[in-house]
């Protein structure tokens, strides 16, 4: 089940692989996400010291959330991956000038996961081809409509 996706990500890059991570998260940030309080729109992914991280996904505290901590909504969270996962994807971002992209936050058995996308970025022109393209399929979908009606 998807709880949050970022839509951005695919009309600013061409998605040529998906993984899917684990979040290191609090308690409270469990609960609010659990609750729709996330945002991941403007998140974007790091790749430090040989470990991969989530920044600017922004989690909105609930006001029920532990009176005994500070909660900080766009804290830098951990992404989890396997090694050879990540050394796969650390080679590529740093020798092929792929980026690392959020592309979701679903549940997996009950578990939050962060599905990533290693990504090319796109030039304004393929931008355009890309909406050209939506345009012309929601155009086929009205036209076939109208003879179905019509016919």
């Amino acid at each position: 089940m998807r709880i949050a996706s970022n839509k951005k990500a695919f009309h600013d890059y061409f998605v040529e692989e998906k993984y899917e991570a684990g979040l290191v998260l609090e308690g409270w940030e469990v609960k609010s996400i659990r609750a729709g309080r996330v945002q991941v729109k403007e998140a974007y992914i790091l790749v430090k010291r040989g470990e991969i991280w989530l920044l600017g996904m922004h989690v909105t505290p609930l006001p029920t959330a532990s009176t005994h901590i500070r909660p900080d909504p766009i804290r830098t969270r951990k992404l989890l991956l396997q090694d050879r996962e990540i050394m796969r994807l650390i080679g590529k971002v740093e020798r092929a000038g792929y980026t690392l992209v959020p592309l979701d936050l679903h549940y997996t058995r009950g578990r939050i996961k962060a599905e990533i996308g290693l990504a090319r970025g796109k030039k304004l022109h393929d931008k355009r081809d890309d909406a050209r393209e939506k345009d012309w399929a929601r155009e086929k979908q009205r036209l076939m409509r109208e003879k179905v009606r019509g016919g």
